[in-house]
C-alpha cells in the first residue's frame, strides 16, 4: 500500500509562514518592539550610517617650578603638612588648566586656527557639527567644551589634554596651539610673579642709593665749605701740634724753675727762658683754642664730620643689605619660575575612535531593556492588584 504523498509547501508559503510568525511575535511583544527594538535600530542607523568619524589627539603635560621636586600624592604628605612647593605648583597648574578651558582661550584660539571653520567641516554630520557660521562666544564655548577636554590628575599633577575634530590634522593643529597658549600663559605668570617679587626689592635699593648719595653730597659740601679734605686727619695733626707745644712748654718751665735762685732774674739767659715760656704758653693757648673754642673749632667741625661719617656708614650698610635682598629676590624668582614639561607630545591620529558606535549602541540597548523591565514589572503588579 503506497503511502500518502503530502505536497511540500512552496517557498512563498514558507516565507509567508515566517512572516506570519514574526508578525505574530511582534504583535504579542509590541511594547518591547516599541520601547527597545525600534529606538535601538534608530540609534544604530544614526551611528553606523549618518554619524561622522571624529579623530582625537591627546597630550600630557605638567607645570613645574625650577626647584620643585616630584609632586607627592595628596595623601599622607598633605596630612603632615608637607610639600608646600608642590601645592604651589598644583595651584599654578590649575590656573593654566582653567585658562585653557576659559572663554578667553576659546576666543584667542579661534583667531589663531579658525575653530569655527574646523568645527564646520563638510564631512561633519548635522547632529555633531557646529551649526552656526558666526556663533556667539557663549555658543562657541559650549561646543568647544564638548570637543576639548582638560583634566588634571590630583595624584600625579599631570594634565591630560584631549581634542576631537572631524579631520586628523585639525585635532593635531588645535592641540598644539593649546599647548603653545598654555606656555604663553605660564610666561605671563612668570613675568607677573617676578615683577611683584622684584618691585619691592628694587624700590628699597633705590631708596638706599638715594640716601647714600645724599650723605655723600653733604660730606662733599662740608669739605668744600670748611676747606678741609680730611677734618679728622687735620684734628689729629692739630692735637699732635698742641701736644708737642705742651711738651716744649713743660721743658721750658722746668728750665726756668731750675734757673731761679741760681741766676738773677735780670740775666739775659733767664730773661730769654722766661720769654720762651711765655711764647710757648701763648702758642699752646692759641692752638688749644683752635681745638675747642668757637663754632669754627676743630672739635665742632670734627663732631659734624663724624656725624656725617656715621650716617654715611649706616647708609652704606643699608645699601649693601638692599642690594643683597635684590639678589635674593632674583634668585627666589628664578627658582619659582614656572615652565611646562610635555610628558606626552600630541599625536597625529590615524584611525577614528569616535563616536564609539558599539559602546553607545550597547549602552542604549541595555538602558532600554532596563526601562522596559521596570515597566513590565510595574504593569504586572497593576494587573495582579486589579484581579
Amino acid at each position: 500500500m503506497h503511502g500518502i504523498i503530502k505536497p511540500h509547501p512552496s517557498q512563498d508559503a514558507v516565507k509567508e509562514h515566517w512572516s506570519d510568525t514574526l508578525r505574530g511575535w511582534a504583535y504579542r511583544n509590541k511594547w518591547f518592539v516599541l520601547v527597545v527594538l525600534v529606538p535601538t535600530l534608530l540609534v544604530a542607523a544614526y551611528y553606523y550610517v549618518f554619524a561622522s568619524d571624529q579623530y582625537q589627539s591627546e597630550a600630557h603635560f605638567i607645570v613645574r617650578t625650577a626647584d620643585s621636586s616630584p609632586m607627592p600624592s595628596a595623601g599622607f604628605s598633605q596630612l603632615l603638612g608637607l610639600g608646600g612647593g608642590a601645592s604651589q605648583s598644583r595651584s599654578e597648574a590649575m590656573s593654566v588648566n582653567d585658562y585653557l578651558d576659559s572663554q578667553q582661550a576659546v576666543i584667542a584660539l579661534n583667531r589663531r586656527v579658525n575653530l569655527v571653520e574646523r568645527f564646520r567641516r563638510p564631512e561633519a554630520d548635522i547632529a555633531t557639527r557646529l551649526w552656526h557660521e558666526q556663533p556667539t562666544p557663549e555658543m562657541l564655548m559650549r561646543y568647544y567644551r564638548k570637543q576639548v577636554n582638560v583634566r588634571f590628575n590630583q595624584e600625579t599633577g599631570i594634565t591630560t589634554l584631549r581634542v576631537r575634530a572631524f579631520r586628523p590634522a585639525d585635532s593635531y593643529a588645535i592641540i598644539n596651539q593649546l599647548l603653545a597658549m598654555g606656555e604663553e600663559r605660564v610666561n605671563i605668570l612668570n613675568r607677573r610673579s617676578q615683577g611683584d617679587a622684584l618691585k619691592n626689592a628694587r624700590r628699597q635699593l633705590a631708596e638706599a642709593e638715594q640716601a647714600l648719595l645724599g650723605v655723600q653730597s653733604q660730606l662733599t659740601a662740608f669739605r668744600q665749605q670748611r676747606g678741609d679734605l680730611d677734618p679728622e686727619g687735620s684734628g689729629r695733626a692739630q692735637l699732635g701740634l698742641v701736644t708737642s707745644l705742651q711738651g716744649q712748654l713743660t721743658n721750658a718751665r722746668a728750665q726756668l724753675n731750675a734757673m731761679r735762685g741760681i741766676i738773677a732774674p735780670s740775666s739775659p739767659q733767664y730773661v730769654a727762658t722766661a720769654a720762651r715760656v711765655r711764647a710757648l704758653e701763648a702758642q699752646v693757648a692759641g692752638q688749644t683754642g683752635k681745638l675747642t673754642s668757637g663754632g669754627g673749632a676743630i672739635a665742632a667741625r670734627l663732631g659734624n664730620y663724624q656725624d656725617l661719617q656715621i650716617r654715611q656708614e649706616f647708609a652704606g650698610k643699608r645699601y649693601e643689605v638692599a642690594a643683597a635682598n635684590l639678589e635674593k629676590a632674583r634668585d627666589a624668582a628664578m627658582k619659582q619660575q614656572l615652565y611646562i614639561v610635555r610628558v606626552v607630545d600630541p599625536n597625529l591620529p590615524v584611525k577614528s575612535e569616535f563616536p564609539e558606535r558599539g559602546k553607545m549602541l550597547l549602552t542604549v540597548f541595555l538602558s532600554l531593556m532596563i526601562a522596559y523591565g521596570i515597566g513590565w514589572l510595574l504593569a504586572a503588579g497593576v494587573r495582579e492588584h486589579s484581579l
